[in-house]
C-alpha cells in the first residue's frame, strides 16, 4: 500500500520536515483533562502517539502510557526523545489496536481519528478499543466539527517565501485531501494530508456499535460547553460496566 490509505503515509512525510514533534498546541489542558481519567495506576494507551506531544507529560506523571504509531520513523523519534524510551510503542496500524488490554483509558488526539481514511477502518478503531478497554473505561477522542470546503487559502506569506494550502472535497466519502505548499527561494515543499471527517453523531453511531456510549462531550480540553456553533470537540465514550 503506498499514498494517503497507507496508515504510515502520513507520520513518514510530516516527520521528516520537523525538528520537534512535540511542537503543537500547548498539552497541559489536555493532559489535566486525560490524568484523571486514567485514576491511580490505571493503564493508558494513545493511539497515533506522535512525537509524544501529550503522551510524554502523562508520563512524567508516573502514569503507565503506551502507544501505537504507524510510522517507524515517527517512533523511532519518541525513542529518542527525553523520557521517550520509557513509553513502549507498538508500530502498527493504530485502527487494528494491536495491544493486549485491559487499558483503563485509551485516547486519540488532535483530529487523528480522521487520519483513518475509510468509515470501515473508522469504525474498526471502535471495535477493537473497546476490545482492549476495562469496563468503566473510556475511549476520548479530540476531533474537529466539519466546515466543508475546498479550494486555495494562504497560509503565511513573507518577505521570502509563501504558503498556500489546496484543499479538493469529496462530499460523498466524506473526504478531505489536501496540500500544504511552501514556495521559496530553496524551492518548492509539500506537506499532503487526507482526512475522512465524520460529524459528532456518526462518531455516536460508531461507538454504540462497539458497545460503548457516549458519557460527555466538550467543546474543548476546558470543557467549555458544546453548542451548534463549536468547531471542536471532545469526546469521552465509555464501556458500561457489567
Amino acid at each position: 500500500m503506498s499514498g494517503f490509505d497507507d496508515p504510515a503515509f502520513f507520520g513518514d512525510r510530516w516527520a521528516r520536515r520537523f525538528e520537534d514533534l512535540t511542537s503543537g498546541p500547548d498539552p497541559t489542558a489536555a493532559v489535566e483533562f486525560l490524568a484523571p481519567l486514567a485514576g491511580d495506576g490505571g493503564r493508558v494507551l494513545e493511539l497515533a502517539i506522535g512525537g509524544g506531544r501529550v503522551a510524554l507529560p502523562l508520563a512524567a506523571r508516573g502514569l503507565a502510557v503506551e502507544g501505537v504509531e504507524a510510522s517507524a520513523a515517527v517512533a523511532e523519534r519518541l525513542r529518542a526523545a527525553p523520557g521517550g524510551d520509557a513509553v513502549p510503542v507498538a508500530v502498527a496500524d493504530m485502527a487494528d489496536v494491536p495491544v493486549d488490554g485491559p487499558f483503563r483509558l485509551v485516547y486519540l488526539v488532535w483530529n487523528s481519528l480522521f487520519n483513518l481514511t475509510s468509515q470501515e477502518r473508522q469504525v474498526d478503531c471502535f471495535r477493537n478499543v473497546a476490545r482492549v478497554l476495562e469496563p468503566g473505561g473510556t475511549f476520548v477522542i479530540e476531533c474537529y466539527v466539519p466546515d466543508q470546503g475546498q479550494g486555495v487559502t494562504a497560509s503565511a506569506v513573507t518577505e521570502d517565501s509563501a504558503t498556500i494550502t489546496v484543499t479538493h472535497h469529496d462530499p460523498v466519502a466524506q473526504r478531505l485531501t489536501k496540500q500544504h505548499i511552501t514556495l521559496s527561494e530553496q524551492g518548492t515543499r509539500l506537506l499532503p494530508v487526507a482526512h475522512r471527517y465524520c460529524w459528532p453523531g456518526e462518531l455516536d453511531l460508531m461507538a454504540r456499535l462497539a458497545g460503548l456510549r457516549l458519557r460527555e462531550r466538550h467543546a474543548d480540553w476546558h470543557r467549555v460547553p458544546f453548542t451548534s456553533d463549536s468547531r471542536s470537540h471532545v469526546s469521552v465514550y465509555e464501556r458500561p460496566l457489567p
